[in-house]
């Protein structure tokens, strides 16, 4: 593992990574059509939409454990395996159950990929951590936003029963990273045992440095997992097409992707500090402005809402550099809280906030859901920067 060549494994890491997330984001855009599909109401598809994203996320800091301990290369490999053949083939369902069994095995094939892959990106990084982690993160984020314009093109102008071929490219890029990513060698002098589990959660739990940058990262992924799941029902009912929906969602999270490559060179410029409060506090009068217009001027509220993404993302990797570098011992198992638990923990929140939009309309809903991170950037980050 010492003689890894960096440019060639972040390639791979970095394409691995690009590729699993345009799975993760097929979704969103089209499940408003599958609904009708279905028979089903807007909370019981956020419920579905909450169900993909706690399987995907909250167990990510226990799937950093194992692969952490393991020091195997078969979470990334499975994880993207999983991740690609499930979600693809969720569309096609036409039962309630069979549409839920997809998702979640999907969304475990995710979790299963983001704790190692993050851990690794790091690991196999020689020279600048910060540079690379916004790579990393940024090309996920593309992929990402990728994800909607596929499945909603496809969708659109195919049908959702064909959306289960594009479940090729990650077998194909799974299957390829076998040959590509370095075997790793345990570290005997390292090495935990399963007995170490609940000593290596209280580490991280107990740390209150991390357990603020835990916080600042579940208040950034409510304001975008409920912008992402709930403006497709909004956008619909308004009359656009899946593939308009598709697009917006991708410009959004393409915007987000483009705000995680410019992280580090940002944070070089106006400080750590100031990165954090630019990317929470701005969040909520970008909400009231695309309020104000996305009836009247659909067009601005559009890019109002893509200029959203990429401020949100702004400070994602210097939350994560910054989190691993607390217990540096820990880096899967810490990227997974980050990367994984957070997104969890607001899954489990839209289960109620799904319902809650349906019953008093999505638009206050979501005024109140970017207004909290913007509040509270000031004590939370302040809190932070007096620990360092």
């Amino acid at each position: 593992m010492e003689n890894f060549n960096e440019k060639k494994t972040q390639l791979w890491l970095n394409t691995a990574h690009f590729t699993n997330d345009i799975y993760t984001g097929m979704l969103n855009p089209i499940m408003p059509f599958i609904a009708v599909k279905l028979g089903i109401t807007m909370a019981i598809a956020t419920i579905v939409l909450s169900l993909s994203h706690i399987c995907a996320s909250l167990l990510q800091p226990i799937f950093g454990f194992f692969a952490d301990n393991l020091h195997r290369r078969i979470f990334i490999f499975w994880g993207i395996l999983f991740t690609s053949v499930f979600i693809s083939f969720a569309p096609s369902a036409n039962k309630l159950w069979l549409l839920t069994l997809f998702v979640i095995l999907g969304s475990l094939g995710s979790s299963f990929f983001h704790p190692q892959a993050l851990g690794l990106s790091n690991k196999f990084t020689k020279t600048d951590i910060a540079k690379n982690m916004g790579i990393f993160m940024g090309l996920g984020t593309l992929g990402f936003s990728l994800g909607p314009v596929f499945s909603a093109g496809v969708a659109q102008y195919f049908g959702l029963d064909k959306i289960p071929y594009l479940a090729v490219l990650g077998v194909v890029v799974g299957l390829s990273m076998f040959f590509f990513i370095p075997k790793l060698k345990p570290d005997i002098d390292n090495l935990r045992t399963h007995e170490d589990f609940l000593h290596t959660f209280k580490s991280i739990l107990t740390n209150r440095k991390l357990n603020l940058l835990n916080l600042i990262a579940v208040l950034k992924s409510l304001v975008t997992t409920s912008s992402c799941i709930l403006l497709p029902f909004l956008w619909k009912n308004l009359g656009h097409s899946a593939f308009y929906i598709g697009f917006a969602l991708f410009a959004f999270n393409c915007a987000a992707g483009i705000g995680a490559f410019l992280s580090s060179r940002f944070e070089k410029k106006v400080g750590t500090k100031n990165v954090f409060y630019f990317s929470m506090m701005l969040t909520f009068p970008m909400m009231v402005l695309f309020m104000l217009t996305y009836k009247t001027y659909p067009s601005a509220a559009l890019v109002i809402f893509i200029l959203t993404g990429l401020i949100q993302w702004m400070a994602v990797p210097v939350t994560m550099v910054m989190a691993q570098s607390v217990l540096p011992e820990y880096k899967s198992i810490i990227g997974g809280f980050i990367n994984g638990f957070s997104w969890g923990v607001v899954a489990i929140i839209m289960t109620g906030i799904g319902f809650i939009a349906q019953a008093k309309g999505i638009m206050p809903v979501l005024i109140v859901v970017s207004a909290i991170p913007a509040f509270l950037s000031y004590p939370i980050v302040r809190k932070l920067f007096q620990l360092i």
